[in-house]
């Protein structure tokens, strides 16, 4: 070692010390309003259907379905490839997974919907119906990995009718063993962070009433109104709708045509891609960031059925619209078809494909201090290991080629995807 150099200090341990206590409420504030991204899997997607539709092989009949419209209009790798534009490298990978995806998993996460898309007779009847199924599915495996409903929202003139339709599902499912894992409740047309606060005394009376730990029952917020962006009094009400949940905020929702509609954007160009549609879930991304509340996109309506030129042209349409998310860090939005759900898997599987191996080659890079032509900083090793870790709950990449390339096992990864606040220097195994 060289010569050591003189250390010099010219203030008193004090001023650190009152430094801290000056901030001792700042930092508590931080680590409650922005705890980070829970490190749990986020589903790809969420599809929607009827409460007065769903059914014991609802989740099944999809896949069966998506699958028919791949052997109907795009038989083989080479078929879809050039639908879709898929380059020679990709084509039989991402078909081969796609098709093993549908047949396996074609539905990551299913809401039993008894709002707009209900048309029952019976609510309360279909609430426990879809508890019972729904409970059932979990019992013998035939489950997505995340389900529930989206109920009425809290508005006057629908606000009872969303609070039993809640009330007889929750109950349902614990007469019939209890709330599953992956239960997820959706809260739609939320216009007034009060709205949030009303839902949450509402699980609040619930856990109460059945004894269950406080906080138990999460929910996400559907972001469908021009006021749930911008309030009256110009400051952005989603991010004071994530605080009115009181930590049960679980994500936020972009509502594509009841949004669009509010703004008066003509059917035409109700889109996701739409400027009105950017810059609202630009508003709900910068909201969620480091609260742990992730942010879905919408969907399109634009549907692969009828002839086989109509079916390619609704897919590329699909496929270009996720991938166009994919690349603003949406990485969930709604399909609303089983026609959707190749796409969809279709445009994730080529996302994460695309740049595995540059990705894990950069992180292990990073983990080894081995440098390279890209100079990372620690927040980005988060990105890269976050990236690598959804391309494999998702089913895009395997973990054994992960590991081959990174060197790192699935708890290192997490480590770097999820470290604690200030630190971001987690360590391979």
């Amino acid at each position: 070692m060289g010569q050591q150099e003189k250390v010099s200090t010219s203030l008193a341990g004090a001023v650190s010390e009152g430094i801290s206590a000056s901030l001792a409420a700042v930092d508590a504030e931080l680590d409650r309003r922005y705890p980070g991204d829970p490190g749990t899997r986020q589903p790809v997607h969420t599809v929607y259907v009827p409460g007065n539709v769903f059914d014991a092989d609802t989740v099944r009949s999809w896949g069966d379905q998506a699958l028919a419209a791949l052997d109907e209009h795009a038989p083989d790798a080479a078929s879809f490839a050039a639908v879709l534009g898929l380059t020679d490298d990709l084509a039989e990978d991402v078909y081969s997974r796609v098709r093993a995806k549908l047949e396996r998993e074609p539905i990551e996460d299913l809401r039993v919907d008894f709002e707009d898309g209900y048309a029952g007779q019976d609510e309360d009847q279909d609430a426990a119906r879809a508890a019972r199924l729904i409970s059932e599915a979990y019992t013998n495996g035939t489950a997505a990995p995340y389900m529930g409903i989206r109920m009425k929202c809290m508005e006057s003139a629908v606000r009872d009718r969303g609070i039993r339709t809640t009330d007889v599902f929750l109950s349902g499912l614990l007469e019939n063993g209890g709330l599953p894992d992956g239960l997820v409740l959706t809260l739609p047309k939320v216009t007034y962070p009060e709205q949030v606060s009303a839902f949450v005394r509402l699980l609040e009376a619930f856990e109460k009433a059945h004894g269950l730990d406080a906080g138990r029952l999460g929910f996400e917020i559907q972001i469908e109104t021009s006021q749930s962006i911008l309030a009256t009094d110009g400051t952005a009400a989603v991010a004071r709708m994530i605080g009115a949940a009181e930590g049960r905020a679980t994500g936020l929702h972009y509502g594509t045509f009841d949004y669009s509609a509010c703004l008066g954007v003509s059917a035409a160009y109700q889109a996701s891609d739409h400027p009105a549609a950017d810059h609202a879930k630009a508003i709900m991304q910068v909201a969620a960031a480091g609260t742990g509340v992730r942010v879905s996109d919408g969907s399109t309506n634009v549907l692969p059925v009828g002839s086989k030129e109509h079916v390619h042209e609704a897919w590329r349409l699909h496929y270009g619209l996720t991938r166009r998310a994919l690349a603003r860090a949406y990485y969930q939005g709604w399909d609303m078809h089983p026609g959707h759900i190749p796409t969809r898997y279709a445009a994730v599987f080529a996302f994460y494909r695309e740049g595995f191996e540059a990705a894990a080659k950069r992180l292990s890079a990073y983990a080894n201090h081995a440098g390279g032509d890209v100079m990372d900083e620690p927040a980005t090793a988060k990105a890269l290991s976050s990236y690598l870790l959804r391309g494999i709950d998702c089913g895009a990449l395997d973990t054994a080629e992960v590991d081959a390339l990174t060197g790192m096992t699935r708890a290192a990864l997490d480590r770097f995807a999820a470290p604690r606040r200030g630190d971001l220097t987690a360590s391979a195994e």
